[in-house]
């Protein structure tokens, strides 16, 4: 083997074995950010399985009511005893409650189905082949994963355009919309507005996330995409999310760029095509 061949090949295994330890970084810092979800989740899940359990509870007692109305039927002695019964368990408002009861608990179990349905969307961590997907259903699905620490800081806007379905790895971008929102959300202070819009022109798709927080310095702004840094405080973020995202739009031929105003907000945007390049090794 010649010199350049074996410093060919050893480049060949280097680069090889880089690609491997991105791709662990890449997903431990997604079982590290699903596992700071999972206390949010839990809370996500919990509220509805909560009035779910409590309205069976009434379920039960009005179902007590009924039989006895309804086993009435063969013992009582005249319809008068039975319109007595019917009048002692408050048979109008029994009836209209029992229909809101079923209402407020489908609702409820219909919003566990979501948060399962979204977890399980995005912790496809394996998942490493390129497919058409909906990213409209992506960012919903990253909405849903991230509701909790959303919902008592900022009011989300939704400004969708009409969107193709986009050649990617759904849950590495996934990945990068959470890091962006959780970004977003932890720039605001009290109260904010974070803007998700979505725009199609031609080859390319355009996502952006924008918040009315507190901006990010210009001396840091140049630095945002660098692994391990951080403005956060020690031990509140590991300076990986914004790196981790820079490198898998970079590999989806796409890019990130943040544009920010200190006191008025940050808006991140990203570019992807709507197919990949074939002369790509998407490795």
């Amino acid at each position: 083997m010649t010199h350049t061949a074996a410093s060919q090949s050893e480049q060949e295994a280097l680069n090889a074995k880089l690609e491997q330890a991105n791709r662990h970084l890449l997903q431990s810092e997604k079982l590290a950010a699903i596992g700071q979800l999972a206390a949010g989740v839990a809370h996500e899940i919990n509220n509805p399985v909560g009035y779910v359990y409590s309205n069976l509870q009434s379920l039960d007692s009005y179902l007590a009511d009924l039989f006895r109305l309804t086993d009435a039927v063969d013992s009582a002695e005249s319809l008068e005893d039975l319109r007595l019964i019917k009048k002692n368990i408050d048979y109008d408002y029994l009836r209209s409650d029992l229909k809101d009861l079923v209402a407020e608990s489908r609702e409820g179990i219909e919003r566990v189905k979501i948060i399962v349905s979204a977890m399980k969307d995005f912790s496809h961590i394996e998942e490493e082949e390129y497919k058409q997907a909906d990213l409209h259903r992506g960012i919903e699905t990253t909405l849903n994963m991230v509701n909790n620490e959303l919902k008592y800081k900022a009011e989300v806007i939704r400004d969708f355009g009409e969107l193709p379905e986009v050649e990617c790895i759904i849950s590495q971008i996934n990945q990068v919309m959470m890091n962006l929102l959780m970004n977003a959300v932890h720039a605001i202070e009290e109260q904010g507005k974070i803007t998700v819009r979505t725009r199609h022109s031609g080859d390319r798709v355009v996502i952006e996330v924008e918040d009315n927080g507190k901006g990010i310095a210009q001396e840091h702004l140049n630095r945002i995409f660098e692994p391990f840094f951080t403005t956060k405080p020690i031990g509140e973020g590991t300076g990986l999310g914004l790196s981790l995202s820079f490198n898998i739009i970079e590999k989806h031929s796409g890019r990130i760029d943040a544009l920010s105003t200190p006191g008025q907000g940050t808006c991140f945007r990203i570019t992807l095509p709507v197919s990949q390049p074939e002369q790509i090794d998407h490795g």
